[in-house]
């Protein structure tokens, strides 16, 4: 699958930024979040979370590393303000800055005037991000129709429509599929949990692409043989993300069983990143 279209950059205008500065700030952010920053070089991104001490994802984020122990967080912008504050409480007297930069905005494709731009850490057939100076913001299309509904035919979790805050564990949201979580590095918050699923193989539930009959409405629970199976979360037309608990759709599906979201026949797509099977794909 292609790229999506970096020849026409468009605002992300449910995005902002958040500046962590100072010369523990590596440190510190290794320390805390899902992946591995101390890996990461001048230019180079990733995505992360920063967990609940029982290994729920409170925020998700991506992490660009701009060069002299200064790291800007590309992050849902309703959420910003949330995370700078439990970012400081991990803070204490450590050599780090916290402070959101409303002179910065993010776009999808290759910005003119960027500070950076970089591939799509999760999957890269997703394109590109750029962090732009928020003059530039101005002179952009803000309809993010399409980089949604690119998206979500790549089954790439939203962090508001899909993820939320509390509700899921990071395997639930696929980090360990598309590069949001490191098994070889130090502790940080959760990471116990995140680490008992993945040895044990607990990830019952998936965000996953479906395919329906009719469009879909978020929210909309999905059943299986009279059972439920799962919830829309966020939608472009007749496909969808949704979370999956993947041993009742197999269940319902071994029985012959049709999936439905309320009374529109559903199917679950097997993403192309995902290397555990997908029932009925």
């Amino acid at each position: 699958m292609n790229r999506i279209n970096d020849s026409m950059p468009h605002l992300l205008p449910a995005r902002a930024v958040l500046e962590i500065s100072g010369s523990e700030a590596r440190d510190y952010l290794q320390s805390l979040v899902t992946n591995d920053a101390g890996r990461l070089k001048a230019g180079q991104a990733m995505w992360a979370g920063l967990l609940t001490p029982r290994g729920k994802i409170l925020f998700d984020f991506f992490i660009l590393d701009a060069g002299d122990d200064r790291f800007l967080l590309d992050v849902a912008a309703d959420m910003r303000d949330a995370l700078a504050q439990r970012l400081a409480m991990y803070k204490l007297r450590r050599a780090v800055e916290i402070a959101p930069r409303d002179d910065l905005a993010v776009a999808a494709g290759a910005a003119e005037g960027a500070l950076a731009v970089f591939d799509d850490p999760r999957f890269a057939a997703m394109g590109r991000r750029a962090i732009i100076p928020a003059e530039r913001a101005e002179g952009l299309p803000d309809d993010a129709a399409a980089y949604e509904t690119r998206r979500i035919s790549l089954g790439l979790p939203d962090s508001d429509a899909d993820i939320g805050s509390g509700k899921l564990f990071p395997h639930e949201a696929n980090f360990d599929q598309l590069n949001g979580v490191s098994f070889t590095k130090g502790c940080y918050v959760g990471q116990e949990v995140v680490s008992r699923m993945q040895h044990r193989g607990t990830a019952r539930n998936r965000l996953l692409p479906v395919s329906a009959e009719a469009p879909l409405k978020p929210e909309t629970k999905i059943t299986g043989a009279d059972k439920p199976i799962g919830e829309v979360t966020s939608v472009s037309g007749r496909r969808a993300i949704a979370l999956i608990r993947l041993d009742r759709a197999a269940a319902a599906i071994d029985a012959g069983a049709p999936l439905l979201a309320g009374d529109i026949p559903v199917r679950l797509v097997r993403p192309e990143w995902a290397s555990f099977d997908v029932p009925g794909a």
